[in-house]
């Protein structure tokens, strides 16, 4: 079985249940199941055959899911881009990933002009009309690559109701998710049919979730974990999904109310918009419908996860994930205790554990690393062997994060592994000192990192965002004084008006050391 299959079965079984609302539109599993036939056979007719590559330059619309499920019917593989990218950066992937075809919104068309004369391989684009006024007119008298140019209509209309797709082996790949690359280079991890297939209907099982749901898609579903939490589980289940086009507290307030949503799946940064939004006058009566919030994506500090909880009368579950296991390995169950600060317990037919630098298991409350072995593991890195070798080893996959576990085999994340600072010989967790200062009443972002210090190795430093613009950094010290040891303290907080973050919400800390590495030159 595998993702495309699933999809044809659940619209023959239930032609007129609602498989997506977007926009005040709704189409039906049996209108989108048709349309994913009618695609992947217009993609056959313009060349593109099991195995070649075919990148997805776009936003949460009906072109991606149509476009996904299309070339996977087809075979072919499929690489999701940002498409917020630079060129630059859209180039890499396109090229490292030896893309054939690119289905792109109009939007982007500038970007692909720009890239295509270094992009030889690339024999098609396909584009996607955005609505939008600002969108550039398609002149194809004056566009380079015109020849190469179809429109998703045309490609959609060509095709055929009858046509019947190839079926895919379980261990041929999907999806090449680009990782951010904190380091170097983003790295290609390829995610097979079984892979992908799995980790939907092991976290849909987990979650409960079923065809009366209906859950917000608002998390980008070029990331991984909208992909299989809030786009392929549903669909797995003959749930509907609830596209937003992007993120809005008041959109999201009003698509819970307006459909009666019973699932939200965001990152912390979301919670906490759409926390200081009802704490500013928004109806939390939108949301009353919601039988569940799943947290993911980056640690939720334990203060936002109560304030919401309380606010909203809804169980936040937290889980845990990376695109090298399609993701999730673990989430708090629903039918037993949840665990503040936990990523929970690990999901049915995947096996978490913590290990030492040797790789053995540590007893319960040691810190250690999180190591990953299922069926949702991927097969590697796309053309990067000795990458994969050091990172899957005797089948379990090494994710560089700090972990523990508890008694119960609940799990915790400590940190990233790169992200611990050590200060004169004694390890700092970021995540531990920014639990401290969300913990402060005017605090609503925090984030921590290291920089190199010529006494202790390295220092503590805190970035926050404060609600309060009297609040001083010597009081926010006096605070943390009182809850951290000596050691653990900032060496200094600077307050900035918001944190950066990439296109999922997640703050990154990287581009804060990048700016103080900046402020030394």
């Amino acid at each position: 079985m595998n993702l495309s299959t699933k999809l044809h079965e659940t619209a023959q079984a239930m032609p007129e249940k609602d498989a997506y609302m977007f926009m005040g539109k709704s189409t039906s599993y049996g209108e989108l199941d048709a349309a994913v036939t009618k695609f992947a056979s217009g993609l056959e007719k313009l060349g593109i055959k099991k195995g070649d590559h075919v990148a997805l330059l776009l936003g949460n619309s009906p072109y991606f899911v149509i476009s996904l499920y299309g070339a996977l019917r087809l075979g072919a593989t499929v690489i999701p881009v940002n498409p917020i990218y630079s060129p630059d950066e859209i180039g890499y992937i396109l090229n490292n990933g030896d893309v054939k075809a690119v289905i792109s919104l109009d939007l982007l068309l500038p970007v692909a002009e720009k890239s295509h004369h270094l992009l030889p391989k690339i024999e098609q684009y396909i584009i996607c009309d955005s609505n939008q006024p600002e969108a550039e007119t398609i002149h194809k008298e004056e566009l380079g690559i015109y020849p190469k140019l179809k429109a998703f209509t045309d490609v959609l209309a060509s095709g055929r109701l009858d046509y019947e797709g190839s079926e895919p082996h379980e261990n041929d790949t999907a999806v090449i998710l680009y990782t951010s690359g904190t380091t170097g280079k983003p790295k290609g991890a390829m995610l097979t049919h079984k892979n992908l297939y799995s980790n939907a209907i092991d976290t849909a099982n987990y979650l409960n979730i079923n065809e009366t749901d209906r859950i917000i898609t608002v998390l980008p579903m070029f990331h991984v974990f909208c992909l299989t939490v809030a786009l392929n589980a549903p669909l797995m289940k003959g749930a509907t999904m609830l596209i937003a086009p992007k993120f809005s507290p008041q959109d999201l307030f009003d698509l819970a109310r307006d459909y009666k949503a019973t699932i939200f799946a965001g990152v912390p940064t979301m919670y906490n918009f759409l926390l200081q939004y009802a704490n500013a006058g928004g109806n939390i009566e939108d949301f009353k419908s919601l039988r569940l919030a799943v947290s993911g994506g980056a640690s939720m500090p334990v203060a936002l996860l109560n304030h919401f909880e309380k606010k909203f009368n809804v169980r936040v579950s937290e889980g845990y994930g990376l695109s090298e296991a399609s993701p999730v390995t673990c989430f708090n169950p629903l039918d037993r205790e949840r665990k503040p600060g936990s990523i929970g317990m690990s999901i049915v037919n995947v096996e978490n554990k913590v290990v030492d630098e040797l790789g053995e298991e540590v007893p319960p409350g040691q810190v250690g690393e999180l190591i990953v072995r299922g069926p949702n593991v991927m097969r590697g890195y796309y053309k990067m062997p000795e990458e994969t070798a050091a990172t899957i080893r005797d089948g379990w996959l090494y994710t560089g994060d700090l972990a523990r576990m508890d008694d119960e085999g609940y799990f915790y994340i400590v940190d990233r592994k790169k992200d611990l600072v050590i200060v004169g010989g004694y390890n700092v967790y970021p995540r531990e000192v920014e639990e401290v200062l969300y913990d402060h009443p005017e605090i609503i972002e925090a984030a921590v990192v290291g920089i190199p210090d010529p006494d202790f190795g390295e220092a503590v430093v805190a970035y926050a965002v404060s609600k309060n613009p009297n609040l001083t950094e010597e009081e926010l010290l006096n605070y943390c004084s009182e809850r951290l040891a000596k050691y653990k303290l900032p060496s200094k907080i600077e307050f900035l008006e918001e944190l950066p973050k990439n296109t999922t919400g997640k703050i990154l800390r990287r581009a804060l050391r990048a700016q103080i590495e900046a402020a030394k030159q």
